[in-house]
């Protein structure tokens, strides 16, 4: 395989239904000769998947909180993502340093200059190629959370968390226009898909 591949990220509040797509867009590209590697934040590596656990259910201090997101990040472009795209493959992340901005500046409130520094340290040459942000009014949001199981920490957040978090997200879609597809996904599957095949056709 010649070439660097390609790096999209997905994201959205809890219950935005990204989840519901990233299978489709695998599909899609490998249906396009694509070699696709799925990787998910916070996480992706054993070290990493062994941080989600602590941050996703132990209360911490929300700078640890940040700094461990990005710890796990780190880790996470050093074994995944960076070899992936050296070898020519699309990786493809449930989320990136995106939803740091949104859950830990936007809905905790950790000053975003903080998060900036940290993004320039940890990544300062290495940003999605493209990002899916998938956009549902909050209380679309709190209805497909499945109450059946168990939630985690920040599922468990107040409704006014969620509008921070969808504030900052839709803050960086205007600030980062070329990189950001806002999708609607109040509508159909099919109608939703059908956007993010438009949309990534622009890469192919």
């Amino acid at each position: 395989m010649s070439g660097r591949g390609k790096f999209l990220s997905v994201e959205g509040i809890d219950g935005a239904g990204k989840s519901t797509h990233i299978g489709f867009i695998t599909d899609f590209l490998e249906s396009r000769g694509k070699t696709v590697v799925t990787s998910r934040e916070p996480g992706g590596t054993p070290l990493g998947e062994k941080l989600r656990d602590l941050l996703l259910h132990e209360k911490m201090h929300l700078e640890t909180e940040a700094l461990l997101m990005f710890a796990s990040r780190r880790e996470h472009m050093a074994q995944v993502i960076e070899p992936a795209l050296d070898a020519g493959s699309w990786v493809l992340s449930d989320r990136f340093t995106d939803a740091s901005f949104a859950y830990q500046s936007g809905g905790r409130g950790l000053d975003r200059t903080k998060m900036e520094a940290l993004e320039a340290w940890v990544h300062p040459h290495l940003q999605p190629d493209m990002t899916l942000l998938f956009d549902v009014p909050l209380e679309v949001a709190r209805e497909r959370l499945d109450a059946t199981r168990t939630l985690d920490k920040f599922e468990r957040e107040q409704e006014a968390f969620f509008a921070r978090c969808r504030a900052e997200y839709l803050r960086r879609a205007e600030q980062f226009p070329a990189r950001f597809v806002v999708i609607d996904s109040t509508r159909s599957i099919a109608e939703t898909q059908a956007r993010i095949s438009e949309a990534l056709e622009v890469l192919l």
